[in-house]
């Protein structure tokens, strides 16, 4: 390796400068810790905020949730904060604590390798250039690699086709008729924004969603001034928020406690009633599945978008994409000048396209075959010094994710703290912890709303659930309060 192609050495690299990259490098900084990168694929930072710039972009958790405890944001604009709004939260944050300096973006890491005679690892990028780190901390996240399902005759497609995560803000959707092949958590967002575009527009639905009522609404000078005097009632506020939005409300549904479920369901369907008078369109939209069981949409503007003169949603599947629109398996085919794919995310891939080798040439790839599991969500065995934000088993269907990332930006900032003070360079997770560990949280799982139905975004073909953290965050922040080095070799 010559001189100009040195790899640069690094105390700690961390991959993704979304919301868990950021926690990360501000937590390190906080703790006097300076000597690490964030290595950042794309040329700006702001993960899935920075990615999903369709129409109408938005939280689905209140805007208060999506503030880090130590970071609260006190002047949100409105209840549930749009796209522009939370990307201007993680640049606020990045500039304030003095991130920029560490982010390398265009750095996209390809392949991931384990030193065991100098326990360091090495990190490929696609450029070429390399970095040799003591600890990587991934922090990539599980929803950022959009997934557009194989449908024959796609090619063939005359008009423009993209998906929502990509979105082609130079397509004019003006007086188009438009095919919506999706509908969930994106779609229920953009919806309604072009349908007052297009000439017609055509909904193409696999499954319905359980939607509650949003209630969104901008907030009053006056509030934003007074939570700004006083941050203690911002705090407040976020904690009202995360412990009655999340833990009172949703928690149970998961755990399909029936009388919360019943209430839930009675709810939704009132909502439904409420916005949608057509009967037969009204009949297409209850899910056949119990409530909770796929992730519940808050929105108040998709059902009356449903009910517009030229929007129509078909349940038919279908059967191919044809150069003049999309054809249903009825034999239909509805005209189409622009495809939008609203299909979600190659969520069960964790870390994927990343090659990563870890002790004795393990591939973890390989270690996942059957699917990503990860002691607290944080490490693995067969990967020493190596951890994970936003993991396996680590996302909600009922409160923030930014609860999450804190805890275990915090466990791995107490485990590097107890390795320093008791001159420790290397842990590795004990491989009966990972797998009592993984044995019982999937028994509890099982028990869960989500085992209750077919496919999800949240489990594998098989029916193993490889996304949901299946307890209340509460209890996850207790997991993770303190780092057991005794769960690790060393």
């Amino acid at each position: 390796m010559t001189k100009a192609t040195a790899a640069r050495r690094i105390h700690i690299a961390i991959i993704g400068a979304g919301h868990a990259g950021l926690c990360m490098g501000m937590r390190l900084k906080q703790a006097g810790l300076h000597d690490f990168v964030i290595l950042e694929k794309a040329a700006t930072l702001g993960g899935t905020w920075r990615d999903n710039t369709y129409p109408g972009a938005s939280c689905d958790a209140p805007s208060f949730l999506y503030s880090f405890s130590f970071a609260q944001k006190t002047d949100w604009s409105r209840r549930f904060a749009w796209q522009p709004e939370l990307l201007g939260y993680s640049t606020e944050l990045a500039i304030k604590h003095g991130l920029l300096p560490h982010c390398r973006f265009n750095a996209e890491v390809a392949r991931i390798a384990y030193d065991e005679t100098a326990n360091t690892w090495t990190l490929a990028c696609t450029d070429g250039t390399e970095i040799v780190a003591d600890f990587v901390i991934a922090a990539v996240g599980q929803l950022n690699r959009p997934s557009t399902p194989p449908i024959a005759g796609q090619s063939t497609f005359a008009g423009t086709q993209f998906h929502s995560a990509q979105w082609n803000h130079a397509a004019d959707l003006a007086g188009k008729h438009i095919a919506v092949i999706g509908n969930a958590a994106s779609a229920v967002q953009f919806v309604p924004q072009i349908a007052p575009l297009a000439s017609k527009l055509t909904i193409f639905q696999r499954s319905a969603n359980w939607l509650m009522p949003r209630k969104d609404r901008l907030y009053a000078p006056r509030t934003q001034r007074m939570l700004t005097r006083f941050p203690g009632l911002a705090r407040l506020y976020h904690d009202a928020q995360w412990f009655f939005f999340g833990e009172m409300q949703l928690t149970p549904l998961m755990k399909q406690v029936k009388p919360v479920q019943a209430l839930a369901r009675w709810k939704s369907l009132a909502h439904l009633r409420r916005q949608v008078k057509d009967p037969a369109l009204r009949a297409k939209l209850v899910p056949d599945y119990p409530i909770g069981a796929k992730r519940v949409l808050f929105n108040d503007d998709y059902y009356p978008a449903l009910s517009r003169p030229n929007v129509e949603l078909v349940t038919d599947s279908i059967e191919r994409i044809e150069p003049a629109g999309v054809r249903s398996r009825t034999g239909e085919l509805h005209a189409a000048d622009v495809i939008i794919y609203a299909t979600g995310f190659k969520s069960t891939d964790f870390l994927a396209p990343m090659q990563i080798t870890g002790r004795g040439g393990l591939d973890l790839k390989l270690e996942w075959s059957k699917g990503a599991r990860a002691y607290l969500g944080v490490t693995v065995t067969g990967f020493p010094n190596f951890f994970m934000l936003y993991g396996p088993n680590t996302n909600l269907g009922h409160n923030s994710i930014l609860v999450m990332i804190e805890a275990q930006v915090g466990y791995v900032l107490d485990a590097l703290a107890k390795m320093k003070t008791r001159g420790v360079k290397r842990i590795e997770v004990r491989r009966d912890v990972l797998e009592d560990y993984n044995r019982s949280l999937q028994q509890d799982l099982a028990r869960s709303v989500w085992a209750a139905t077919g496919a999800s975004w949240y489990k594998l073909a098989d029916g193993t659930l490889t996304n949901n953290w299946p307890h209340s965050t509460i209890r996850y922040q207790r997991l993770l309060r303190e780092a057991k080095l005794e769960d690790y070799d060393s």
